[in-house]
């Protein structure tokens, strides 16, 4: 799906000003950005790259309109010459970066950018709009499909997002993060991922009584016949009546494939097991148990060690919402700069007294490697764009923070992946990205590369994201070079 949205003006006013100050000192310089975050979010293992798609419209659409320049001319900040300039401005650099459904680590580039400066600057704040939103709620998703040890997530939370663009395309993030569809129609539509939902209470209340508004909702929806049975009492009348229509049902030759029904309130594990005693006593012992109400990946945990019978979750807002972490926390900083006609980059640092906050230096690319045993992670690697590895070669990897962690890796007992792969050259993107459904399945297969250790809710095991010698040995020599200064 293409978005033909211009969201060009979606950026902070501090990127334009930057603009205009380069514009009026002219530069030919080629810069390096990486987008990266510095922490897991809900402190867990590991998070998922997401909302690459959005960023390829964003980029693909990027000019300045007519109406865009006279609002810019009206702010009285900007010369003529340099809106001019703005009337013709459009991407012509290179993106690289990490597949969407992709497991991803903290200080990993999700995207480079390579590109002339004011391009490289431009593009900042969209870019890490759609990434670090996306990003936030395919993770949630995954941790919530998780918790579900197999069993349908669904995503409920449209009306309670934080905007039309948080519902839609967050929506999409969660179905990425392993959510079997979405009840938001639109996304549907635009991504291709499918739409499920039952009823609100108000089909019941409409109705003289329940077994009416159960009876017709059946006759209109035989096959996806999924009845709210907690209006107004679950086990003395809303699993009764349930039980009652199926029987109709069954009676009448109605195939009985997904039906079943949803609680929505209530102590949901005690409500499940008598619903699922009553129903299994009357034959019904395959329907479809749904819950719903305020879930999320720790309340689905716990209801699975009570032993519930649930076997479908519908999870809205703590989802859609990221519930218990606000923001993703990607930053985009500079990492490299060279002039146009150059052939080498010059690494640059950003240093702090926080040391989570010194950044990686140089044009970089990130090395998996896998277990050939196991097909599990065994460590990634940071490592600057021409260096190249052999897996039949030991290499020894550490953790650049406490560089007496140290694990060697026999050759021939791993395998490497390179994580950046080319999104636009020459500003012309040279990437198809995948149908929604096929990067669901794309991220289902990444989380089956973690450590059940890597996936637990709580203190998970770390994946250590090492440096390359030749990397390390540049970072320490540019921090005490710049300490110096």
């Amino acid at each position: 799906m293409a978005d033909n949205r211009n969201l060009t003006m979606m950026t902070d006013l501090y990127e334009l000003t930057m603009m205009q100050g380069y514009f009026k000192n002219p530069t030919d310089q080629v810069v390096v950005f990486d987008a990266f975050y510095r922490n897991n979010p809900f402190n867990g293992g590991y998070a998922i790259a997401c909302g690459l798609e959005q960023v390829i419209d964003y980029i693909r659409n990027l000019h300045f309109a007519p109406e865009d320049i006279e609002y810019l001319r009206s702010l009285q900040l900007f010369d003529d010459d340099f809106l001019e300039y703005l009337r013709g401005f459009h991407f012509t650099g290179e993106i690289y970066a990490i597949p969407e459904g992709t497991v991803v680590f903290p200080r990993e580039p999700l995207v480079k950018v390579v590109a002339p400066l004011m391009e490289a600057q431009f593009i900042e704040p969209a870019l890490l709009n759609i990434i670090n939103h996306q990003s936030l709620i395919a993770t949630k998703a995954s941790r919530v499909v998780d918790a579900a040890q197999g069993d349908g997530i669904m995503e409920f939370g449209l009306r309670r997002a934080q905007g039309p663009d948080a519902g839609t395309w967050g929506a999409r993030a969660a179905v990425i993060g392993g959510c079997v569809g979405t009840s938001n129609v639109l996304t549907g539509e635009l991504f291709g991922v499918p739409v499920k939902g039952t009823h609100a209470h108000s089909w019941i209340m409409s109705f003289p009584d329940e077994l009416t508004a159960f009876r017709t909702y059946a006759k209109l929806y035989p096959g996806a016949c999924i009845l709210l049975v907690d209006t107004y009492d679950v086990l003395k009348s809303g699993v009764p009546n349930a039980i009652r229509v199926f029987q109709e049902m069954k009676a009448a030759g109605v195939p009985m494939k997904g039906y079943g029904i949803r609680i929505d309130s209530g102590d949901l594990a005690y409500l499940s097991k008598k619903a699922y005693d009553m129903l299994d006593a009357a034959g019904f012992g395959d329907a479809i148990i749904s819950a719903s109400s305020d879930l999320d990946e720790y309340l689905i945990s716990s209801l699975k060690q009570q032993g519930a019978k649930i076997n479908s979750w519908g999870v809205g807002t703590n989802l859609i919402t990221s519930n218990g972490w606000s923001a993703f926390g990607g930053v985009y900083k500079m990492a490299a700069i060279k002039n146009k006609d150059d052939k080498e980059f010059t690494p640059k640092i950003k240093l702090s007294e926080n040391v989570e906050k010194i950044t990686n230096p140089g044009n970089k690319t990130i090395y998996r490697f896998y277990d050939k045993r196991t097909g599990k992670i065994r460590a990634d690697l940071i490592a600057l764009a021409d260096e190249k590895f052999d897996p039949e070669q030991d290499i020894t990897i550490f953790d650049p923070n406490a560089t007496w962690k140290k694990t060697t890796l026999k050759g021939g007992t791993y395998r490497i992946r390179e994580l950046l792969v080319p999104i636009f050259r020459d500003g012309l993107c040279r990437y198809t990205s995948p149908a929604t459904m096929e990067i669901q399945k794309i991220c289902t297969a990444e989380r089956n590369t973690l450590w059940d250790e890597t996936k637990r809710l709580t203190n998970p095991q770390e994946v250590y994201v090492d440096l390359s010698d030749k990397l390390y040995q540049m970072k320490t020599k540019l921090f005490h070079e710049m300490s110096r200064k």
